[in-house]
């Protein structure tokens, strides 16, 4: 299973990211929940961004680009296989930054591709 850390978790049930970290149990991936909102998602807590993961494989984003600067060098320090661009957060400079430094960028909807078996 692939271990996934989530950016942009929300408590919010209404959120896509909070939909994500919940099939993303159900089909038995271990999942981190990293956002700035309090609570827990999935039965995971939601972490503030700080400690680095190292057994990452796949980062799922759900925040917009505008938001993303602040993430990268704690996404290039967390050396995931691949980070998953979902729907409204594509970001050319980040997918550069990323293909510069070995990541594959993906751009997809991470519900999408758990519910087609491509996850």
């Amino acid at each position: 299973m692939k271990k996934t850390l989530i950016i942009g978790a929300s408590p919010d049930p209404s959120r896509y990211a909070y939909k994500a970290a919940h099939m993303l149990k159900r089909f038995n991936h271990d999942i981190v929940n990293v956002g700035i909102k309090q609570g827990e998602v999935a039965g995971i807590e939601i972490e503030k961004p700080g400690e680095i993961h190292q057994d990452i494989d796949t980062i799922t984003l759900y925040i917009g680009p505008a938001l993303q600067p602040q993430y990268h060098d704690y996404i290039l320090a967390t050396k995931p296989k691949r980070v998953i661009f979902n729907p409204g957060t594509e970001n050319y400079e980040l997918e550069k930054l990323l293909d510069m430094n070995g990541i594959e960028p993906v751009e997809a909807c991470t519900l999408v591709l758990l519910s087609t078996g491509q996850y």
